[in-house]
């Protein structure tokens, strides 16, 4: 047994911070019940983290002690180990665009997949399954406007545009154009003003 939790570490000390670990990557070292095993014991050594059902993650080592890693590299490796799409928030991206001063306390992502919660040592992190509409452009500023004025409502849309308007560049927005058949009205008609404006 020690050796399978010996496999186990060293197979988890080869991967980036933050990837997370799940035991089905690791069935080729032993029965799921004997990698299940070996993973319940690296937490209780405190080599493992568990941040959520099934998924683990190795804890950072630095000269300060033991840190859980980054919230933004752990969704970041679920994201490409489940195949789904994962994207900051509509409140982080309208701080990003100088929409808000709002900076939100909690780590909140869009996912493709399934609401859930994950815990990274004292860190939540939230996962809210999202339209597909509002995972549109991941990691791109176009998609971040989407997701910004999602986030504001109509309400506070036109305001948010013309702040846009003045600090992007016009093929982001011609980007965001590009798609509104995939936005909600409300979106599309604030987009369409936005770029016969421009």
């Amino acid at each position: 047994m020690e050796t399978l939790t010996k496999q186990v570490l060293e197979h988890a000390a080869g991967m980036p911070e933050g990837a997370p670990l799940v035991a089905k990557e690791l069935l080729h070292l032993g029965s799921r019940a004997a990698v299940d095993q070996a993973l319940s014991r690296l937490v209780r050594r405190s080599s493992l983290l568990r941040a959520g059902r099934g998924i683990y993650v190795v804890p950072v080592e630095s000269r300060y002690g033991t840190r859980a890693p980054s919230a933004v590299k752990m969704v970041e490796g679920l994201a490409n180990q489940r195949g789904e799409t994962i994207v900051s928030h509509g409140a982080v991206a309208a701080n990003a665009l100088g929409l808000t001063t709002q900076v939100p306390m909690r780590a909140v992502y869009l996912t493709s997949g399934p609401s859930r919660r994950l815990k990274l040592g004292a860190q939540m992190v939230e996962l809210r399954h999202a339209p597909i509409w509002q995972l549109i452009f991941p990691g791109r500023a176009a998609g971040e406007v989407v997701r910004a004025l999602a986030w504001l409502g109509p309400e506070k849309a036109s305001e948010a545009i013309r702040t846009l308007r003045a600090k992007l560049p016009p093929s982001e927005l011609n980007e965001v154009a590009s798609v509104r058949a995939r936005l909600p009205t409300w979106m599309a008609q604030e987009i369409s003003a936005l770029v016969s404006h421009g």
